[in-house]
């Protein structure tokens, strides 16, 4: 064995020795490694555990052992609490304000005719007063119709029961057109089973002469008044301003689905709304009477039929007209014509605010107004007059809930 292989042998062992410590080093690392993230991590958590057990939970933090536990959150002691503003008292820039009950004029049309159908012209304002539910109340306009146009429906009655009567309902509408002013307006219907509107609003009287002379034979039997005016009155409620009815029948009802109260509570809610009404055929029912051929039922029928139309033409301010004969009917709507464009027209404000849908009962006297006494009026020859004052009964409040 020669000194260099002796020398060697040291320098290997060395080196073996040199790998198997590196080899055992990298064995132990990871261990050790794993071992220190495991202890941090409980650390952590543990250091966690404890901030949580001394912070008290904020609003609507963790649940106790009887629900949810809410522990308000602690100001920082810096903020201050908003400073309160100064109380003033009626403050110029804020007005005082008070509570208004919006209460509906009442249109209140009012004829005043002597006797013989004539009217009384000349009254002012303080010459008339008004009660509601007997308390008195102030007018705010007073006017007169005038010349001022008019806006009226010609409703007539046109059925084959009532065959005989038709020459005088079309004498009756005749007679009307020939009062219409170039500005009026006027709308034709007829009836009998149903409504029939034959022509609407127009200014043009050969229209009107024109519907009329569609009247010529008649279809159904049946006259349906109740229906009819009940129609009429609700179109009527959407047409501005004061209306007219002329109503032209026998006032018999025979077919209508509605009833009669029916027809008077429309009539108590209608606004702004006058009916006149011209019976047809009493030369006819005297003449049956006279021939013996008009039984105690059916006159009970025609008494009943001209009651009606007194109601109706009462209730709203109107009058009725029963002519015997044809001549007769020119001289009806003349005093109809007359009533109109010479009404005296009164606004007033009701005293009783309440809008409770009542009905309120209405009166008109002519008064002086110097004593309040019932005004005497005179002819021209001095002597004392007497005098009937038409307006409507009664109105039915607005209702509140409307």
């Amino acid at each position: 064995m020669s000194l260099s292989s002796i020398k060697a042998k040291p320098a290997w062992m060395l080196s073996g020795v040199a790998i198997g410590l590196l080899t055992l080093l990298i064995a132990i690392t990871p261990g050790r490694a794993q071992n220190s993230s495991q202890n941090q991590q409980s650390q952590q958590n543990q250091q966690q555990t404890q901030d949580n057990q001394q912070a008290p939970p904020a609003a609507g933090g963790p649940g106790g052992d009887i629900g949810p536990i809410a522990v308000p959150k602690k100001k920082p002691e810096d903020e201050k609490p908003p400073e309160r503003a100064p109380k003033v008292k009626n403050p110029e820039e804020i007005g005082t304000f008070s509570l208004k009950v919006d209460v509906p004029l009442v249109n209140l049309p009012v004829s005043v005719i002597t006797g013989n159908g004539q009217f009384i012209p000349g009254l002012k304002a303080d010459n008339f007063r008004v009660l509601e539910d007997g308390i008195p109340q102030k007018i705010d306009t007073f006017s007169q119709q005038g010349d001022k146009p008019i806006t009226a429906v010609l409703l007539i009655e046109f059925a084959a029961n009532s065959y005989a009567f038709m020459y005088d309902a079309l004498n009756a509408a005749y007679s009307f057109t020939g009062q219409m002013k170039k500005d009026d307006w006027i709308a034709v219907e007829s009836y009998d089973m149903k409504t029939h509107l034959l022509v609407d609003f127009t200014q043009d009287k050969s229209q009107v002469m024109g519907a009329l002379g569609q009247l010529r034979i008649p279809g159904f039997s049946e006259t349906n008044l109740f229906d009819a005016l009940y129609d009429t009155i609700d179109r009527l409620e959407g047409v501005e301003g004061q209306k007219y009815i002329l109503l032209i029948c026998n006032g018999i009802d025979t077919f209508s689905k509605l009833t009669y109260d029916k027809v008077l509570k429309k009539i108590q809610g209608s606004k702004n709304i006058t009916i006149f009404c011209v019976g047809t055929g009493q030369a006819f029912r005297l003449y049956l009477e006279a021939a013996g051929y008009l039984g105690p039922l059916r006159n009970l029928d025609f008494l009943q039929a001209d009651n009606q139309l007194n109601t109706f033409a009462k209730m709203t301010g109107g009058r009725a007209y029963f002519p015997r004969f044809t001549a007769e009917f020119p001289e009806d709507f003349a005093d109809i014509a007359s009533d109109i464009r010479n009404q005296y027209v009164l606004t007033y404000r009701p005293t009783n605010t309440k809008q409770d849908g009542s009905w309120r009962k209405l009166k008109v006297d002519i008064v002086d107004p110097q004593t309040g006494a019932p005004l005497i009026v005179q002819d021209q020859h001095k002597k004392k007059l007497k005098y009937q004052v038409v307006a409507r009964d009664g109105y039915k409040a607005k209702n509140e809930v409307d």
